[in-house]
């Protein structure tokens, strides 16, 4: 069994690429449909936010396939083209990369915590729809506790910003104003809803699109007005801000909507989405400025976060180790399983023995051997896995090596 990772982010690839390999939620589920059938994977999950997509597998040890070529197979989209762009990664180096993401350290804001909760939603959605195998739904739900882990216990330099809070800084580092302004965001997922907070945190009157679903259960922020999404066309015109989040795969916004009216003034839109929003043509209208989530970088790390990154670097090796004593486990349990059934087996063997010269009746020797076989069976795995867990690796698989040729032999 291995674990396979192939995966595209905002360090190697502008949204341009990126937005190449993105899934909806619905093409996401038919992809993993057929991932999930292909030969030698036992498990899969895909992560895809607006900075990466990350195809992730579990394996048997004899695959030889490409998650990057099958990726490319079913985007149709040629392998050499975008290979570059491409990180692929198998085994201890796949496990420490995924540790290190749900902690927020691979993102394009260090110490952010959306995506923590993003690995977890990838997850949820494999798990749900039956696409993740044990190895997987240990790997993701350790990495999540190591995410959680290190939220509760780092404090990075502006680690909870989020995109939108980048973008905010960088308007107000152009001595644009928002107090006041009206905005519109689009989208009520939980990126609009971050992007909706920042902009009331930061004093301007805000607009957000929302959706009449079946359940009838409509959140909207607080302090923002909620409008039809049907009726955002209205409100353009009197929007100094225009915010884009949805998964929508059409365009909330575009060129045709603005030419609609003449705004007499700049309007500055905020793509936050991958695949993108907003029609990139907008910008050939005077006045308009556009905005991805690529235009918010951070900076190299300073003092401050280089100790916030060393700390969490502690915590990470606690738990990784943490996960690897677990699958160490794992791939020995059908040989400890073997060896708890085959020494139950033997001790029955010598008690029905000496039973044959007790006065007991058959019924209550029955059930004397039950007994002594449930209670034989916790007593053998208390024994191996107390070794297991006082043992080093190597010591416990020679152990585990022993007792199976003992039996063997016998």
């Amino acid at each position: 069994m291995n674990i396979c990772m192939a995966g595209i982010d905002h360090n190697h690839a502008t949204i341009d690429v990126r937005e190449l390999f993105a899934f909806t939620q619905k093409n996401k589920l038919t992809f993993l449909a057929q991932l999930n059938k292909m030969d030698g994977i036992q498990g899969c999950i895909i992560l895809s936010t607006c900075n990466r997509m990350e195809l992730w597998a579990s394996v048997k040890d004899d695959f030889k396939g490409s998650l990057y070529e099958i990726l490319c197979q079913v985007k149709e989209i040629a392998p050499k083209q975008y290979r570059g762009y491409f990180c692929e990664l198998r085994g201890k180096e796949a496990v420490n990369h995924l540790f290190h993401l749900a902690c927020g350290l691979k993102s394009q804001i260090m110490g952010e915590d959306q995506i923590v909760t993003q690995v977890g939603e990838a997850l949820s959605f494999a798990r749900e729809n039956q696409f993740s195998d044990s190895i997987l739904e240990v790997l993701f739900r350790k990495a999540v506790t190591a995410g959680k882990k290190v939220k509760t216990e780092v404090i990075f330099p502006k680690g909870n910003e989020s995109s939108i809070n980048q973008a905010i800084h960088k308007l107000k580092s152009q001595r644009l104003v928002i107090r006041n302004k009206n905005c519109m965001v689009i989208g009520n997922g939980q990126m609009g809803k971050i992007a909706a907070q920042a902009f009331v945190e930061a004093g301007a009157n805000v607009f957000v699109t929302i959706r009449q679903y079946r359940h009838g259960c409509v959140e909207i922020p607080k302090d923002c007005m909620g409008i039809s999404y049907s009726d955002r066309e209205e409100y353009l015109p009197i929007c100094d801000y225009i915010v884009s989040a949805t998964t929508s795969p059409h365009q909330t916004v575009t060129k045709c909507m603005l030419e609609k009216y003449q705004p007499g003034r700049s309007q500055i839109l905020i793509d936050l989405a991958v695949p993108r929003d907003i029609d990139m043509q907008v910008v050939q209208i005077e006045g308009i400025t556009l905005m991805n989530i690529d235009d918010f970088k951070t900076s190299e790390q300073d003092a401050a976060m280089k100790i916030a990154v060393d700390k969490a670097e502690k915590i990470l090796k606690v738990q990784i180790e943490e996960f690897y004593q677990w699958l160490g486990g794992h791939k020995v349990m059908p040989r400890i399983q073997y060896i708890k059934e085959e020494a139950v087996n033997d001790l029955n063997l010598r008690i029905e023995k000496s039973l044959k010269s007790c006065s007991l009746e058959d019924a209550e020797k029955l059930n004397l051997i039950q007994t002594i076989s449930k209670a034989a069976d916790k007593v053998v795995n208390k024994m191996i896995f107390s070794l297991r867990d006082d043992l080093r690796e190597e010591e416990f698989i020679s152990c585990i090596d022993s007792w199976e040729q003992l039996y063997e032999e016998s």
